[in-house]
């Protein structure tokens, strides 16, 4: 084990445990990103954490069954979408005609998905995403949102993921692909 074993990292691989054992479930802003929000980053200041029958307006899943893959997109009147992962957030943000129709990118406040280490809710255009690893999400294959740069390495290593994204990565071809099972 790493000389880290008792850090607050080490600490946060053992609490998402559950969700490796399925009992949970899981802007760097750029300007040439379809889905990038007008105002750019923003904070996670009132987020809402979804209701327990709230769907996911991409796949229809309960989002509440799995807490720790749960992705928000809030506008700014103040409702909000979620999904059931990272893959389902990105999709509908490529899409909003076809999953949020009278929605607008512009009128984005603020975004976040749930760090894989410490299931908290993190911005999602600072978070680093893992594809092609060993960790499934509710969908299968995801983007697994990571804090930090430290962490997305050490996760590829520990589950043999085959690329680290930041937001800014994410193409709109790429959720598909991971429907697929493909991560180039």
């Amino acid at each position: 084990m790493c000389d880290r074993a008792m850090s607050g990292h080490a600490r946060g691989r053992r609490a998402a445990l559950p969700r490796l054992l399925g009992l949970a479930g899981g802007l760097a802003l750029a300007m040439g990103a379809p889905w990038a929000a007008a105002e750019g980053p923003a904070t996670l200041a009132g987020i809402p954490k979804p209701g327990a029958m709230e769907t996911c307006p991409v796949c229809g899943m309960l989002v509440s069954k799995y807490p720790a893959w749960v992705a928000t997109v809030v506008y700014k009147d103040g409702h909000a979408h979620h999904f059931d992962g990272a893959k389902d957030f990105f999709k509908y943000l490529q899409d909003l005609p076809k999953y949020a129709p009278g929605h607008r990118r512009e009128d984005i406040r603020a975004m976040a998905v749930t760090d894989f280490y410490g299931l908290q809710r993190i911005d999602a255009t600072k978070a680093w995403f893992v594809i092609g690893s060993d960790v499934l999400g509710p969908m299968g294959h995801e983007l697994v949102p990571l804090a930090s740069r430290e962490d997305a390495e050490d996760f590829l290593k520990d589950h043999k993921g085959r690329r680290i994204l930041r937001f800014a990565d994410v193409t709109p071809e790429l959720p598909g692909k991971l429907d697929r099972g493909r991560f180039e």
